[in-house]
């Protein structure tokens, strides 16, 4: 049988690159190739509709298996990631039943915030029962805090006998009230630093120095941002504790990198891959005594910057791929956020759903069992050289502006973080980026005053905080959808529901077409949408708009028609609603000269539009 097995491949002969552009470009019948067909991404590199072995040529790494340096494909032989779950309660006593409850379902790494009105001594109250042996305890505190709250930890490993096993952190931001508030740590970090690893020595696998990147996420920031900026903190690690006496292994085995995964999928996995290998290379320049401690650690969380109120659903399908790129790109543990967690506090089923997104990835579809799933594969192998590129040179940047302590300090990381927030709120507005739900196919029906609960914001930019005297310029958290959603509860809020109308008439692609589109533009701000098979004639559809009591009337037809439909319905009309044209014909500066103003097509500021809207219509 297996003399008579075919070699299909061997049937075809060999088609070279250029041969494909040139099939292509015949299929494009005059467009450009570049223009038509290559992909500009905001993360400043091009990515080409196709790639072939021969791209991979030159890429770096490539030879090299999971668990060998650079670590490209992984600083371990598995993909064995934990599944982290964040704990809460008002008392230490109701944190440690949240923590026993959710390690019986599935949750192998808990995350721990110690608030203000909690003592180090607590954590032997909400660890009573966990297995410090095998359960990874992650702890967050005020950084002036974490040598106290990190010794306690350490007397209750010890006393587990868990020194040699346990896996954890005790997080020390020293940047964080600089990137949230504007304001320098009170203390002097690097002597902070010093104590607080001589605190956690005793314990191999305990971290304490945090560099927290998902944050740059949350705030709206590029992938290769995000990764650049998380190098230059990890360098400044480095740099800040070698200096107070330490080895450079001893400063590197105890760096954990937090850092948030957006929805852009492939990029995403690539991100991980790039920065293990740009970490590791750094490191290697220190010369550590040996390699394993240039392996990058990473806990994985997903974005909160792309959830939305409404519809909020479909966060479920947004964390779902974030988890599967970090999952597939080999992080260290991971974090799957609630779907509500945007406008409440995540409860019971939330919390599950969240759990067994991990739990569906690992035990169903088994990607636990592959390694670097995405090796060799040359879309994605040209991706992580491309971003690994692009977050070395805002690295290299950072370092020759004097460091990422003195960006950060000059609040000037903070504002080049924000202009691509408000860059990307600029294409949600326009609709360049989606969030579906939100500026694409909303609910038009759907209600979300009662998700807020009484005197609760759903932080849409309300509740920032303010810069006292003396502040530089601090992270800007706004979620991209927080403009489309405040103009949403306006409409909620306001006396009268305003109604849009759409008189189609005409051609009958054109109108169902415009019709759709105009229903999905004024959904966005909660309209009340009725829509129409057709109308014979003009008069029938104004005398209709106003039997249904219509606030807004839309002229849904072809470009051709127009000159001859809208004025006549605008004359109709007659001031009795607003008249909006959908699309841009060719004659709409001689519609505009009688008087028309209103016109949306897909070139149009959709948030800006709605908002004018709003402002006239809303009693």
């Amino acid at each position: 049988m297996a003399e008579k097995k075919e070699k299909l491949f061997d049937m075809f002969s060999p088609v070279s690159t250029e041969e494909w552009k040139a099939k292509i470009t015949a299929d494009l019948k005059g467009a450009d190739f570049d223009r038509k067909l290559v992909w500009r991404t905001n993360e400043g590199f091009n990515v080409q509709p196709f790639y072939r072995r021969e791209d991979l040529a030159g890429l770096p790494a490539l030879d090299t298996m999971p668990g060998e340096f650079p670590y490209l494909r992984g600083t371990r032989d598995n993909n064995d990631w934990l599944i982290r779950q964040a704990v809460t309660g008002e008392t230490p006593e109701e944190i440690n039943r949240h923590a026993l409850h959710v390690l019986g379902l599935g949750v192998e790494s808990l995350g721990i915030r110690l608030g203000r009105g909690m003592q180090a001594a607590d954590l032997a109250v909400i660890l009573k029962g966990v297995d410090l042996a095998k359960v990874e305890v992650n702890i967050d505190c005020c950084p002036g805090r974490a040598v106290e709250v990190a010794a306690e930890l350490v007397k209750l490993i010890e006393a587990a006998g868990a020194a040699e096993t346990f896996r954890g952190s005790v997080g020390f931001n020293p940047f964080k009230r600089l990137l949230r508030h504007g304001l320098e740590f009170p203390k002097d970090a690097a002597a902070e630093g010093k104590a607080l690893f001589e605190t956690v020595k005793g314990v191999k696998g305990l971290r304490c120095f945090a560099v927290d990147s998902y944050m740059f996420n949350n705030a709206g920031a590029y992938i290769t941002q995000e990764l650049g900026y998380a190098l230059a903190w990890g360098v400044e690690w480095m740099d800040m504790m070698t200096e107070a006496g330490l080895t450079p292994a001893e400063v590197a085995c105890r760096i954990k990198f937090n850092m948030g995964i957006s929805s852009n999928y492939f990029m995403e996995l690539a991100k991980f891959r790039a920065g293990r290998m740009l970490w590791a290379e750094i490191v290697k320049a220190y010369e550590p005594e040996c390699d394993c401690a240039c392996k990058m650690h990473v806990h994985a969380v997903t974005s909160e910057f792309n959830q939305t109120l409404y519809d909020s659903h479909v966060n479920l399908l947004r964390s779902m791929t974030e988890t599967m790129s970090a999952a597939l790109a080999g992080v260290d543990s991971l974090e799957t956020l609630p779907f509500d967690r945007c406008y409440k506090c995540p409860d019971e089923f939330s919390e599950r759903i969240a759990r067994n997104q991990q739990i569906l990835l690992r035990e169903e579809s088994h990607l636990d069992k592959v390694v670097d799933p995405a090796g060799g594969s040359y879309y994605i192998e040209n991706l992580t050289a491309s971003i690994a590129a692009q977050a070395w040179k805002v690295f290299n940047e950072v370092e020759e502006a004097g460091g990422f302590a003195a960006m950060v300090r000059r609040g000037e990381i903070q504002g080049k973080v924000n202009e691509s927030g408000v860059k990307r709120h600029l294409d949600v507005a326009r609709r360049k980026e989606s969030l579906l739900g939100t500026n694409q196919f909303p609910n038009f029906n759907e209600m979300a005053l009662d998700k807020l609960g009484e005197g609760r914001c759903c932080k849409c930019g309300c509740a920032a905080d303010e810069a006292a005297d003396g502040a530089v310029e601090m992270l800007n958290f706004d979620r991209a959808a927080s403009q489309f959603e405040q103009l949403r509860l306006d409409t909620e809020r306001a006396a009268n529901r305003p109604k849009v109308f759409m008189l189609t008439i005409g051609n009958l692609a054109m109108r169902l077409a415009r019709a759709q589109f105009s229903a999905n533009f004024f959904g966005c701000a909660g309209y009340e949408i009725i829509d129409n098979i057709g109308f014979e004639t003009v008069k029938d559809g104004i005398d209709a708009a106003m039997a249904k009591g219509a606030d807004v009337v839309v002229l849904c037809s072809s470009d051709d028609e127009y000159a001859a439909y809208a004025p006549e319905a605008f004359k109709e009309l007659d001031g009795r609603a607003m008249f909006v044209v959908a699309g841009a014909p060719a004659c709409m500066d001689d519609l505009k000269a009688q008087g028309i103003e209103n016109f949306i097509h897909v070139k149009v500021n959709v948030l800006d539009t709605l908002v004018d809207f709003n402002a006239k219509l809303l009693k």
